[in-house]
């Protein structure tokens, strides 16, 4: 792994700090491109991104300071310099950032359903390259593994799972579906706000299935909080999708069995099934 991306003896420039450098521009800079397909302005934009971001930021390292208290105590300089000292509460940064955002949006007079949606793509690249950086500095180590697939970090025993880079992939996807998700929303197919709903699972779903396979979790009376929060919320937007989409899902159902079945066989055992009942 590399810490230290360039050591230029009187300055260290850090891998994990280019990393956040790089995400917060290509994130700004894909907001923008998409709020041009809004009647919103670029400068409320940009003042609504610089703000969320720097508290979602501030909850997110407090968060993380306070749940790793033992390495940080009280000293200012760890809590400030996040390149030196990387971690970050990504719940905690989300949190943040989603709460100003509101806020912002509620102060200016702008519909939040209709506009977090241009949103979310931005925030899944954000999270891909963070998650890249976190894995290409270090910052984040996997659990013990003998998987063959894994990696043996300078001074740490045994070998790891790549779970920053596993969920930088996946975060990358998320970007991918989103992007598409977004011109869905734009043509009608989904409600104003299903770009967050969806954000919210995928996240929650991706954080779930890889805080098993991590080493800094936050463990308060034998339960992950992380993973309490996350199946929290995967299972409250599971049921939502389920409750919202069941109209679709039925005629999903329905029209595979007639795929596998048959029309006229699907029709004749819907028959059969309705005369068993009476």
């Amino acid at each position: 792994m590399l810490p230290v991306l360039l050591d230029l003896k009187f300055i260290k420039i850090y891998t994990f700090g280019v990393f956040l450098v790089l995400a917060f521009f290509w994130g700004v800079f894909v907001l923008w491109k998409n709020y041009l397909l809004t009647a919103q302005k670029e400068e409320e934009m940009f003042d609504a991104m610089f703000l969320s971001i720097s508290v979602g930021l501030f909850t997110g390292r407090l968060i993380y300071v306070i749940s790793n208290f033992k390495d940080f105590g009280f000293d200012v300089l760890k809590f400030i310099l996040i390149n030196g000292y990387p971690g970050l509460s990504m719940f905690g940064f989300l949190f943040g950032a989603l709460l100003t955002l509101g806020l912002f949006f509620s102060s200016r007079k702008i519909d939040f359903k209709s506009t977090i949606d241009y949103v979310i793509p931005s925030v899944f690249l954000t999270l891909a390259i963070g998650k890249l950086g976190s894995f290409l500095s270090g910052a984040e180590v996997g659990s013990k593994t003998a998987f063959y697939i894994s990696l043996k970090y300078p001074g740490i025993d045994g070998a790891r799972h790549l779970t920053s880079l596993y969920e930088s992939i996946f975060f990358f996807l998320g970007f991918y579906l989103s992007y598409k998700l977004l011109f869905a929303i734009r043509r009608d197919v989904f409600p104003k706000g299903f770009g967050l709903y969806f954000f919210l699972w995928y996240f929650s779903l991706i954080y779930f299935v890889f805080d098993f396979i991590k080493t800094n979790r936050l463990i308060v009376f034998g339960i992950s909080i992380n993973s309490f929060i996350s199946l929290t919320l995967l299972l409250t937007f599971s049921f939502f999708y389920v409750y919202h989409f069941r109209s679709v899902l039925f005629k999903g159902f329905k029209s595979t069995g007639l795929k596998i079945y048959g029309q006229k066989d699907f029709k004749t055992r819907n028959k059969k099934n309705k005369g068993k009942t009476t």
